[in-house]
């Protein structure tokens, strides 16, 4: 394993992060592995699946939450909020510049072009990320079965992505307890008892005062989460757009659980009928937006506050609005992440040598892959077969050379990604 990496090194990671992170939480889950387990050895693999499984059991987006607790492995608090920050802001800003370019000019040509070239390599990365993902966390035969299973719940029967990896949970607790044998979890394999940072010297640190410090972390984060919606329903009243955003994607960020693929559904759903901030092809064509940026595909969101109020300025000039909205409900959406692992990872990594708890979340990683899979199905689908009965044979060449010189000549994110934007903008602008 590598040395544990110096906090500038990490800043610089997780700059570069915030501008390479495309493909949704899959993809950027699968970027996360790449760099940070197998080229750079910051963090072991059994340590990052750990970490993933608890994420997938978070309400909200698991990718942020996942990079949140990958920072705090390696520096801690200061770690976390670095990670979580500069994984979202490059997203936020350049969603912010795309919003205003559509409210000003309309639908972007070019931009569709460039996603025309985008969706295809995200379609490979993810397809690279299933595969990866399953050689390290299916070892066993149970877990192949419960992958499996997984896969077809919410494929073939589309259960919800929570009951599937709840339930997957509760069979790994029952199966550790009982058969740890065929759960990958006997008393041989158990993991070490480290609580250091992952790629330096092994550091125990005692919880000490357990709920002051837990208070504390409510507390503080607490404060943060309300404070600009206190004063945006201070100054324009509750009623207003600003405040009805804060509460609505507050509310959004603790019910919603399974990522960005539940809490959209659910947003669409108030956002477009219920609130009337934005009309269903506004929230089509900012999905599509969200697509086209790094970040975690649920800054989606912003765009959507961002709409709502530019349409509802409520006495302010509509950019000053549609600004305040969208980092309303930017900070409303990503401040909980924080709260989440801050509050939960110390307590996750203490008990990693509990053989039910490594069986459940063990179950739970089988679990993520089968679901992992059938999204990069659902989307090489929605990328390779546009129309039924017709190939998108510019969108299978593009997948095809991109899966190829990721998986098997081992090349960078970056260059793919830039490839394939350009390609698509070239084919625009041919065709």
């Amino acid at each position: 394993m590598s040395a544990s990496p110096t906090f500038r090194e990490a800043l610089r990671f997780w700059l570069r992060l915030g501008f390479i992170s495309f493909g949704g939480p899959a993809g950027q889950i699968a970027i996360m592995q790449t760099e940070l387990v197998e080229r750079r050895k910051w963090i072991g693999p059994e340590r990052f699946l750990h970490a993933l499984n608890f994420c997938m059991l978070l309400p909200g987006p698991e990718a942020t939450q996942l990079a949140i607790y990958c920072g705090w492995l390696l520096h801690r608090t200061r770690g976390g909020i670095a990670a979580g920050v500069l994984f979202v802001l490059p997203s936020a800003v350049i969603l912010w510049g795309l919003s205003l370019a559509y409210v000003t000019w309309g639908q972007l040509p070019w931009l569709a072009a460039v996603f025309h070239g985008l969706k295809p390599a995200v379609v490979a990365l993810v397809a690279a990320a299933v595969l990866r993902l399953g050689r390290k966390a299916l070892r066993h035969r149970t877990g192949w079965v419960l992958a499996a299973l997984a896969f077809g719940l919410i494929y073939f029967w589309h259960l919800p992505f929570p009951l599937i990896v709840f339930g997957a949970a509760a069979v790994g607790m029952a199966g550790g307890r009982f058969w740890p044998e065929s759960f990958g979890v006997a008393p041989a394999a158990l993991p070490p008892p480290e609580d250091g940072p992952p790629g330096g010297a092994s550091r125990r640190e005692p919880l000490r005062s357990p709920w002051i410090r837990t208070g504390k972390i409510i507390g503080i984060c607490g404060a943060l989460w309300a404070a600009p919606i206190l004063v945006a329903g201070w100054w324009q009243g509750w009623h207003g757009t600003l405040a009805q955003e804060g509460l609505f994607f507050s509310q959004a960020a603790v019910v919603t659980f399974g990522g960005a693929y539940a809490v959209l559904p659910f947003v669409a759903q108030q956002a477009v009928d219920s609130y009337h901030w934005l009309a269903g092809p506004q929230m089509l064509d900012g999905l599509g937006l969200a697509e086209t940026t790094p970040g975690p595909l649920i800054m989606v969101l912003q765009f959507v506050g961002f709409l709502g109020a530019w349409n509802h300025p409520g006495g302010l000039p509509p950019l000053v609005a549609a600004t305040l909205g969208a980092a309303i409900t930017t900070w409303s959406t990503f401040v909980p992440c924080f709260l989440w692992i801050f509050l939960g990872a110390p307590w996750i990594e203490r008990l990693r040598r509990l053989r039910p708890l490594n069986a459940a979340l063990g179950a739970v990683t089988a679990a993520v892959v089968g679901v992992v899979l059938s999204l990069a199905v659902w989307f090489a689908g929605q990328t390779l077969f546009p129309v039924a009965g017709s190939v998108d044979w510019f969108a299978a060449i593009v997948a095809l050379a991109a899966f190829v010189a990721l998986h098997r000549f081992r090349a960078g994110l970056i260059p793919v990604i830039a490839a394939s934007g350009l390609l698509g903008l070239a084919a625009g602008w041919i065709g």
